[in-house]
């Protein structure tokens, strides 16, 4: 998660950068839109792999504390009932 958090910290400098340079007219629109391009995809492939790493965290707590978390969302609904028929 860290590394998403900083690589879009990272794409929004880039982006501010590239601003920056184009006000300059040190790059043209059509440069512009590429590289733009460039740091969506960055982006998102970054993206993609934390999600991944999220979901193959979550099934590997789901195969290893399977009866836990049954046990606690059961619990959890049985408070809920409690409390809201009382």
């Amino acid at each position: 998660m860290i590394n998403l958090i900083e690589s879009t910290k990272d794409y929004w400098r880039k982006l501010d950068e590239l601003e920056a340079a184009y006000k300059r007219g040190d790059v043209s629109v059509e440069e512009v839109d590429v590289r733009v391009a460039q740091l969506m995809d960055e982006l998102g492939h970054e993206r993609r792999v934390t999600l991944s790493s999220i979901r193959q965290s979550v099934l590997r707590l789901w195969q290893d504390q399977r009866e836990t978390l049954i046990g606690f969302a059961f619990l959890a609904i049985l408070t809920y009932a409690w409390f809201i028929f009382n």
